[in-house]
């Protein structure tokens, strides 16, 4: 059995969906198909999730059909009759957005989550339709139904472990499941979603819970690349990497899968299949627990901007019981997380989002660290930029980050702060914003173009 979960991009028109059909007929063991909202049909267009959204705070304000509305509705509307849907169905999807839009309003935050939810609910129902319609065995399943369960934390909900063993039922459904991604239910019976990009979480957790011989998860490129293709154009593909290393890479930026979707197929050691779903036959890339290194010290860089530093300076820093300790507690306490920190005898660095300061809180925050712990120095860094290389391959090359500091450095890039993993299957480099590009290019020419004698 193969759980094949499809994004937005691959459900967003009529034709995309008959590619689905095509696509998940071709392979008798592909038993349940994961569907996301529609998503966007070009560039400019807005996914559905987002229109949602919207027309969700404006029928909490107005408690009126805004435009919107309007838009959500158009959008499944062609995508019906695309797909030669009937009539029926089409004032029935209607029905059932302004059956959830007109919930219970207490609660804005919960009336919100199920508003989201919403979109793929609806997808779920209208592929179901068009696969029954072509005369296959197919069925929509409801989250609930199914025992999909989640915890309290709208926009962040965690899957509840009695999940998995209620979901093993679904190996015993007839037919064909279309299962909507994205959410979950609470034990109140109220819908919550996990994160954007959510219905990966859901494919992995169904995966784990009928214990899939594989993963599909189908997008619109035909593998995951070393490199964003923004930034080097025609990158080296890649065939396969494991779950370590494209964990790292979509923390670091990767925008391929999401980073939490992994965790529930790594726990149940179900390989992961990202395909391409404009072109199937592409060989796509595999996740998996081990591969042969074919290819040296690094698989895959990713990077990502809009960070800041917090370094702080004391003499003798390291002999000082519970410095660190103390210093995490002040960020602790003006509800701030970080990313990492390097440090050295005297001195420490944290890196953190700086989405989350403003200049006020900056200059409590080093009045803080001055006072409390008497630090000879604070000075708070924005603009960085954190480029990763990632690979399991640097625990046995020697040089990794000789080669990595001697591309950047030929290429007059700074390096402001340099961590590598306790994994040994990554390196990170900090450099400022306006030099991010160019360092990727710098590392990428290193390990990827540059031919070693």
């Amino acid at each position: 059995m193969k759980v094949v979960k499809f994004g937005g991009s691959s459900l967003a028109t009529g034709e995309q969906v008959k590619k689905v059909f095509d696509i998940v007929m071709s392979d008798p063991m592909r038993k349940i198909v994961v569907v996301s909202a529609p998503g966007k049909r070009y560039p400019e267009d807005e996914k559905i999730t987002d229109l949602l959204i919207s027309c969700g705070k404006y029928y909490l304000k107005n408690r009126t059909l805004g435009h919107a509305f309007k838009k959500i509705v158009e959008r499944y509307t062609i995508i019906a009759n695309d797909l030669n849907l009937s009539r029926e169905l089409i004032d029935q999807i209607k029905e059932e957005f302004v059956r959830v839009l007109n919930q219970d309003f207490s609660n804005p935050i919960i009336y919100l989550e199920a508003v989201k939810a919403s979109g793929e609910d609806v997808n779920a129902k209208l592929v179901a339709a068009y696969f029954q319609q072509c005369g296959v065995e197919a069925s929509y399943m409801n989250p609930r139904d199914a025992g999909l369960l989640v915890s309290n934390e709208p926009g962040n909900a965690q899957v509840l472990p009695e999940s998995y063993n209620n979901l093993a039922n679904l190996r015993n459904h007839p037919g064909i499941i279309i299962f909507p991604g994205f959410f979950g239910f609470n034990k109140n019976g109220e819908a919550l979603t996990f994160s954007r990009s959510g219905s990966d979480i859901t494919g992995s957790v169904l995966a784990n819970g009928v214990k899939s011989t594989i993963y599909e998860n189908f997008t619109d490129v035909d593998a995951v690349y070393s490199v964003n293709p923004m930034i080097i154009e025609h990158p080296k593909e890649i065939r396969e990497i494991t779950y370590r290393e494209m964990r790292e890479l979509s923390y670091a930026g990767f925008c391929v899968l999401h980073d939490e979707a992994l965790i529930p197929a790594y726990r149940a050691g179900i390989p992961v299949h990202i395909k391409n779903t404009n072109n199937p036959s592409a060989p796509g890339t595999k996740i998996v627990f081990e591969r042969v290194q074919k290819n040296g010290p690094v698989v895959g860089i990713a990077s990502d901007n809009g960070f800041c530093s917090i370094y702080v300076s004391k003499y003798l820093m390291n002999r000082e019981v519970g410095f660190g300790r103390r210093l995490l507690h002040i960020l602790e306490k003006f509800n701030l997380s970080y990313e990492h920190s390097p440090s050295g005898i005297d001195d420490i660095s944290i890196i953190l989002r700086e989405s989350q300061l403003n200049k006020e809180m900056e200059k409590e925050i080093i009045n803080y660290i001055k006072y409390d712990l008497d630090a000879d120095e604070v000075k708070i860094e924005h603009g960085l930029a954190l480029i990763m290389i990632v690979g399991e391959g640097m625990r046995r090359f020697v040089g990794t980050a000789a080669r990595a500091s001697k591309a950047l450095a030929e290429n007059n890039i700074n390096i402001e702060m340099i961590n590598q993993g306790s994994s040994e299957v990554s390196m990170m480099f900090g450099v400022k914003e306006m030099d991010e590009v160019k360092a990727v290019q710098a590392l990428y020419q290193e390990f990827f173009a540059r031919v070693l004698i």
